[in-house]
C-alpha cells in the first residue's frame, strides 16, 4: 500500500470511530455550522453599517448603524455560546471514540499470539495504548472542530467574496495556489519526521521500562553512571526527533503569515484604486470594509490549520502506529471442525517434530515421545537446546513445520486452543502475580474455588504458613508485581495456584528455581502428591529434581540424545552422566 493510500486509510478508520457517536456528532456537525455561519453574517452587517455612516456630515443613518451594530453583536454572543457548547461536546466525543480505540487496540493484543510479543519490546508497546491514544484524543477533541469550522468559514467566506466583488477575487489566482504549494511542500517534509518521533518515544519508553525493572542488578554491578549516559544519548535521541518535527512543523504558521499579510496588502491597495477610479460606482468604502474582512476570514482558517498542522502530523503518525498493531495477524481462529478436548486422560505424542522460530532456522529436529497418561517426563539439556520450546509447541503457542502432536490419539490441531491450555496448569520460572489480593491470585485459574480449596492449595504448596502470619492473611494485596514479597514466595504462589487447577495434566518449567533448597523438598514432597495420576512435563537444569520422572528426555541441540530412567541414563553414561556430574564440580 502506497503511503498516501495508508494515510487516506487511517484517516477513514478514524472517521469511523468518530461516527460511532452518530447522534453526537450529528449535534455537532450543527453546532459547528451554526455558530460558523452566524459568524460569518458579521462582516456583511458591519459593511452595511459602514455604509450607513458613509453618507458624510449629518446624513448618517444612526438607526440603521445602531440596528446592524446590534445584530452583529447578537450573532456574535450566539456564535459564541454554540462554540462553547460544541467544545463540550467534542471532548465527550473524543472520550467516547479514544474508549473504544483503546478498547479494540486492547482486545487485539490479547488476540495477538505469544510471538509477536517475543519480537516486540514492552515499552514500544505501552506507548503505543497510553501516548499514542492520548495524542489522538486530544486531536479528536480540538484539531477536528477547527478542520471543520475552517472548511464552512472558508467555503462561506469566499461565496460572500464573490457576491461583493468578482474582480478583487483575482488577487486569490495568485496567492491561493501559493498557499497549496508550500503546504504540500512542508507536509511532505514532516510525515517522516513525526513517524520517527512516535517511534523514538516508544524505544525511550522500552529503554526506561528495562533499566528500572532491572535496577538491583544495576546497583550490584555499579552501571549506574554508564546507565545514565545511554539514557542521555536516547533521550538526545528523542529530543532530536522531536526538534526536527517541531522545527518542520512550525514553519507552516510564518509562512502562511506572509501569505496572509501579503494578501491583505494586494485587498486594500486594488480596492482603493478601483473606489477611486470607478468614484464609488464599483465597490463601496462599507463593501471594501466587508471584503477585508471576509479575505482575513478565508486566509484566517488556513493560518489556524497551519498552526496545528504539526499537532495533526503528529496525530495522524500516532494514528498510523496504532492502526499498525490493530493489523497485526491475530492468533489464527480454530477450524471449524475444531471441539474441545473433553474429559483428558493424559496421553500426549510428538511424533517426528520439526520446529523453528525463523524459517531458516530450526530449533527441534525430528523431535518423538510419547507421554503416557500419569506419567512424569523430564526434560533437560544445556541452555537453547529447546526444552522451553517443547513447552510452546505442547500449548500451541506455536505452530510446527512438519510432523504432529496428538493428545489422547487426537491432533490437537483438531482440538480448540482454549480448552487445550485449561487441560494444563503451569508452573514458569518466571513468575506472574497481579495487583490484587493473594486469595485472588491463587484463584486467578478457578475464580469460582472456593476459599477453602485454596487454603488447601497453599497448604499444599508450603506458602499457608507465610500468608497466615501477614496482618491480612489471604486478603493481603500485593503490589506491582508483587515486589512487597520475596521471589520465592512468589514461585510458591504460582505453585499454588497451578495445584488448585483441576487439570489432567502439568508443565513445570524450572516451578522450584527461586526457592531454596530446604522448600525445594517441601514443595517436592507435595507436588509429587499432586503430580500422581497426572501427565507432567517438567523442565528443570537441577537434575536432582526430576531423578524420580519416569521418563527424562536429554536434548541437545534440538535432538534428543538419551532417553531413559534417572538410574538407566546414570548407567548408560554419556551426555547426561556429564550434565549430572557437573553440577557437583
Amino acid at each position: 500500500m502506497s503511503k498516501n493510500k495508508k494515510r487516506k486509510n487511517v484517516i477513514l478508520r478514524l472517521c469511523g470511530y468518530l461516527l460511532q457517536t452518530k447522534w453526537l456528532l450529528l449535534l455537532a456537525v450543527f453546532l459547528t455550522i451554526g455558530s460558523n455561519l452566524l459568524a460569518l453574517l458579521g462582516p456583511e452587517l458591519s459593511g452595511r453599517a459602514i455604509d450607513a455612516a458613509a453618507g458624510g456630515a449629518g446624513k448618517v443613518d444612526f438607526p440603521s448603524v445602531f440596528y446592524y451594530a446590534g445584530l452583529m453583536a447578537v450573532f456574535y454572543i450566539v456564535s459564541a455560546v454554540m462554540s462553547y457548547l460544541l467544545q463540550i461536546l467534542m471532548i465527550h466525543i473524543a472520550r467516547s471514540a479514544t474508549f473504544r480505540l483503546r478498547q479494540d487496540l486492547f482486545n487485539r493484543l490479547t488476540e495477538l499470539p505469544v510471538g509477536f510479543y517475543d519480537s516486540h519490546a514492552p515499552g514500544d508497546i505501552l506507548s503505543r495504548i497510553s501516548y499514542d491514544a492520548d495524542n489522538i484524543s486530544e486531536t479528536l477533541a480540538s484539531d477536528v472542530v477547527t478542520i471543520c469550522s475552517a472548511f464552512i468559514t472558508v467555503a462561506g467566506s469566499l461565496y460572500m467574496m464573490i457576491r461583493i466583488n468578482l474582480q478583487m477575487m483575482l488577487i486569490f489566482v495568485f496567492t491561493l495556489p501559493l498557499t497549496i504549494l508550500i503546504t504540500r511542500y512542508i507536509s511532505r517534509r514532516t510525515r517522516p519526521l513525526f513517524r520517527r518521533r512516535s517511534r523514538k518515544l516508544g524505544e525511550l519508553n522500552d529503554f526506561v521500562e528495562e533499566k528500572i525493572s532491572g535496577q538491583k542488578t544495576l546497583k550490584s554491578y555499579n552501571q549506574e553512571q554508564n546507565v545514565l549516559q545511554s539514557f542521555d544519548e536516547e533521550d538526545k535521541t528523542v529530543v532530536d526527533a522531536y526538534y526536527d518535527a517541531e522545527y518542520m512543523g512550525s514553519v507552516m504558521g510564518p509562512s502562511m503569515n506572509v501569505i496572509n499579510n501579503l494578501s491583505l496588502t494586494l485587498i486594500s491597495v486594488f480596492g482603493a484604486v478601483l473606489y477611486i477610479s470607478s468614484g464609488g460606482a464599483a465597490i463601496s468604502i462599507g463593501n471594501i470594509s466587508s471584503f477585508v474582512l471576509y479575505s482575513r476570514k478565508f486566509t484566517g482558517p488556513i493560518h489556524e490549520v497551519a498552526n496545528i498542522f504539526s499537532e495533526l502530523q503528529s496525530a495522524l503518525a500516532a494514528a498510523e502506529r496504532i492502526f499498525g498493531l490493530m493489523d497485526e495477524a491475530p492468533e489464527p481462529a480454530d477450524p471449524p471442525e475444531a471441539r474441545p478436548t473433553g474429559a483428558v486422560t493424559g496421553q500426549v505424542c510428538l511424533k517426528h517434530v520439526d520446529f523453528g522460530y525463523l524459517p531458516q532456522k530450526t530449533v527441534l529436529h525430528d523431535f518423538s515421545l510419547l507421554a503416557e497418561p500419569g506419567k512424569t517426563v523430564a526434560i533437560v539439556g544445556p541452555t537453547g537446546a529447546g526444552k522451553s520450546t517443547l513447552i510452546n509447541l505442547l500449548m500451541r503457542f506455536y505452530e510446527i513445520e512438519k510432523g504432529c502432536i496428538t493428545l489422547d490419539g487426537k491432533d490437537i490441531h483438531g482440538i480448540t486452543r482454549g480448552s487445550l491450555r485449561l487441560a494444563y496448569s503451569m508452573v514458569l520460572q518466571d513468575t506472574w502475580l497481579f495487583y490484587g489480593s493473594i486469595y485472588d491470585n491463587i484463584a486467578y485459574g478457578r475464580p469460582e474455588a472456593t476459599r477453602e480449596e485454596v487454603i488447601a492449595a497453599a497448604q499444599a504448596a508450603g506458602i499457608h504458613t507465610f500468608i497466615t502470619s501477614l496482618p491480612d492473611g489471604y486478603d493481603t494485596i500485593l503490589t506491582d508485581d508483587a515486589s512487597n514479597i520475596s521471589k520465592g514466595q512468589k514461585q510458591l504462589l504460582t505453585i499454588a495456584r497451578a495445584m488448585l487447577m483441576d487439570c489432567s495434566m502439568l508443565i513445570l518449567d524450572e516451578a522450584t528455581s527461586n526457592v531454596d533448597t530446604r522448600t525445594e523438598k517441601l514443595v517436592q514432597k507435595a507436588m509429587l502428591k499432586l503430580m500422581r495420576g497426572k501427565t507432567c512435563f517438567v523442565v528443570a537444569h537441577r537434575l536432582s529434581t526430576i531423578r524420580d520422572a519416569d521418563l527424562i528426555l536429554v536434548v541437545r541441540e534440538g535432538e534428543i540424545v538419551q532417553r531413559g530412567t534417572h538410574d538407566q541414563l546414570l548407567s548408560a553414561g554419556g551426555f547426561y552422566r556429564e550434565l549430572y556430574n557437573a553440577q557437583f564440580e
